[in-house]
């Protein structure tokens, strides 16, 4: 019995992945690093950085012209996750939509996320 295809962990907007793009050729970096840590007021923030390489256990997700690398923790609490870039008058920044995030604190930096079932 042929299995279906699995969701990509993290997928990313139009206008994240061309950012992405942008900051990557600035920087020389290969890889996109996207993560939870503990930390904040809620629990949990999102964490992003420019890799060289990956790492042993990542995660490795070929999205829209950018590989997005995920430690194999966070996949479960990221599973779902599209990034965004936004941009307003007073701001530019990545916003994450997680279906497994059930709570954020006020000013918005940390959030609360249940990991989700892996089916």
């Amino acid at each position: 019995m042929a299995r279906r295809p699995r969701p990509k962990p993290v997928t990313l907007s139009d206008a994240a992945a061309a950012r992405v793009q942008e900051i990557m050729e600035e920087r020389g970096a290969g890889f996109l690093r996207v993560g939870v840590k503990n930390g904040g007021c809620a629990g949990m923030e999102y964490v992003m950085d420019y890799a060289l390489a990956p790492e042993p256990l990542d995660e490795v997700v070929e999205e829209k012209d950018v590989t997005i690398l995920i430690d194999a923790k966070a996949v479960l609490f990221l599973l779902g996750s599209e990034v965004d870039y936004e941009i307003s008058p007073l701001q530019e920044k990545f916003v994450f939509r997680n279906p497994n995030q059930t709570d954020a604190c006020g000013c918005g930096e940390s959030v609360t996320i249940i990991p989700a079932v892996d089916a």
